[in-house]
């Protein structure tokens, strides 16, 4: 209000009307990635919510762990007062991150102490809606080279991948993996192979006194995601023991244990915007081929059809066929020419008839971009990428479909409750498009093809690399991006566009998109 209106309502005794405060979420991330700390915020303007989060430098980097004890004096200090919603990361609050939870560096005493913070955060937070989210720890721990800070880093290569191909065999090994399981003890040596186990042990101890918060009514919405690991390994009696857990303590009406871990913020932030004007999203599912459903990612322990369903309730929604409020259309690998035509046409007439839809496509199973970046071409060329809720087709199951489906909550949580952004949705929309497509499928492998040539591991860079590369990057996705921004939302304009890379590898990159 200008000063001289200001004036005259004071002067004739008029209310002065003040601007309600924006809603805000507090959100403990996994780690300073862009999927864990950048999304869940740009995801939550969409809806015109604010989504504060700790000083990053307390979220640690790459292989240095955060802070958990600045995050905790962050948790109860002035700076969340007003906040009606709580996302936390258990991971990020016991060890520090997700690279530190794979690690044995802290003692299990005191990362459950840590989590003690979430009972403050409810003392001091009654009527805020708390949901928590950890990951059960993946079957290999964090790989990098033996260079740099890497090599004092827990189980370089070549470890690593004896570590990894360890954990995958069956627990307690099958007779014909016997031989195979004694060899990689042999090379992995009972000093490393120890700590991994206890590291494991210690991760599920703590994963089950989170559990008990929920139970004492600490914690309104749990979720335990298993990070990358398939139907057999070391996780399997994991998952179970945290499984009994849940029924044991009485829980499982608001708890969960199934496959996922970078989704999970999101999908929680989903959750409570929609939590917060009453709304349970109805959600349809349409899969590319007739046994979409059955297929299984190799990163996961059950079929897509169930993580698909268990993040439909993690974003707050509902299963419902007959009269969705969303469907989610779901390209499966494997799916043929005439499956894609027919997807790409069904989009087409739910778009026509003022239907909202969403895609993930998990094509990236294929263990290649290459048929990701032909459905994604054929969406733009169609124009249908513009209008739709939502698109992912970055990493696993649970990564993609959470990641749509939580973008498509955020959007119908907007339109229900007048705070729609439509610049936000678009600017969410096009940093998947220049991620999960350009990046992946074009930038990505120059980038890497470069690396190789020159003997670099793009795993891990070292310093002298780091800003070569970032800016080789650079230079490669902002013309991408901007054709992108001309061919999907040609009614809108660049007013600032950031590329980095967030960590000191090639496998993601950090797109700050401004409309």
């Amino acid at each position: 209000m200008k000063k001289a209106a200001l004036f005259l309502c004071l002067a004739i005794g008029m209310t002065v009307p003040v601007r309600a405060a924006q809603p805000q979420i507090a959100l403990v991330p996994l780690d300073d990635r862009p999927v864990t700390r950048q999304l869940p915020q740009m995801l939550a303007a969409i809806a015109g919510v604010h989504v504060l989060v700790p000083p990053r430098a307390a979220l640690g980097h790459f292989l240095k762990a955060g802070d958990p004890s600045a995050i905790g004096r962050w948790l109860t200090s002035d700076a969340v007062n007003g906040v009606n919603a709580f996302v936390l990361s258990t991971d990020m609050l016991a060890y520090g991150g997700l690279t530190a939870s794979r690690v044995p560096d802290t003692a299990q005493r005191l990362a459950i102490s840590r989590l003690r913070i979430i009972s403050r955060v409810r003392d001091l937070h009654p009527e805020a809606w708390i949901g928590v989210f950890g990951t059960i720890m993946r079957l290999a721990p964090t790989g990098v080279p033996a260079l740099g800070q890497g090599k004092n880093f827990f189980a370089p290569y070549p470890l690593w991948a004896y570590l990894q191909q360890y954990a995958n065999l069956h627990d307690p090994p099958l007779p014909e993996e016997q031989a195979s399981a004694e060899h990689l003890r042999q090379l992995i040596g009972p000093e490393v192979l120890g700590a991994y186990l206890q590291t494991r042990e210690r991760n599920r101890i703590v994963d089950q006194y989170a559990l008990t918060l929920a139970s004492r009514g600490d914690i309104d919405r749990i979720v335990l995601g298993q990070d990358d690991a398939g139907p057999a390994g070391l996780h399997i009696k994991d998952v179970a023991a945290l499984r009994s857990d849940v029924e044991r303590l009485r829980i499982s009406d608001r708890t969960s244990v199934e496959p996922g871990a970078d989704e999970l913020a999101m999908a929680l932030v989903a959750q409570a915007l929609a939590r917060r004007i009453g709304w349970v999203p109805r959600i349809a599912v349409r899969y590319s081929t007739p046994n979409g459903a059955a297929y299984n990612d190799p990163l996961e322990f059950v079929p897509i059809g169930q993580t698909i369903d268990s993040l439909i309730a993690i974003c707050g929604g509902v299963r419902d066929e007959l009269s969705p409020d969303l469907t989610l259309y779901v390209r499966v690998p494997q799916s043929d020419a005439a499956e894609d035509r027919a997807l790409l046409a069904s989009l087409g007439s739910d778009l026509r008839h003022q239907r909202p839809v969403a895609l993930a496509d998990l094509t990236f199973l294929e263990n290649t971009y290459a048929h990701q970046a032909a459905f994604a071409q054929a969406l733009i060329a169609a124009r249908i990428a513009g209008a739709l809720e939502a698109y992912a087709s970055w990493n696993t199951t649970a990564n993609t479909v959470g990641t749509a489906l939580a973008e498509s909550v955020a959007a119908g949580v907007g339109r229900r409750s007048n705070a729609y952004d439509p610049i936000a949705h678009a600017q969410f929309s096009l940093n998947r498009f220049i991620d999960d497509y350009a990046y992946h499928a074009y930038v990505r492998p120059e980038v890497n093809a470069d690396l190789d040539a020159r003997n670099v591991d793009h795993s891990y860079l070292l310093p002298q690399d780091v800003m070569a590369t970032d800016h080789r990057n650079r230079a490669l996705l902002w013309r991408r991006a901007l054709e992108l921004l001309r061919e999907i939302y040609p009614q809108y304009q660049d007013a600032g566009l950031t590329i980095t890379m967030p960590w000191d590898r090639t496998f993601e990159t950090e797109i700050d998109v401004r409309l």
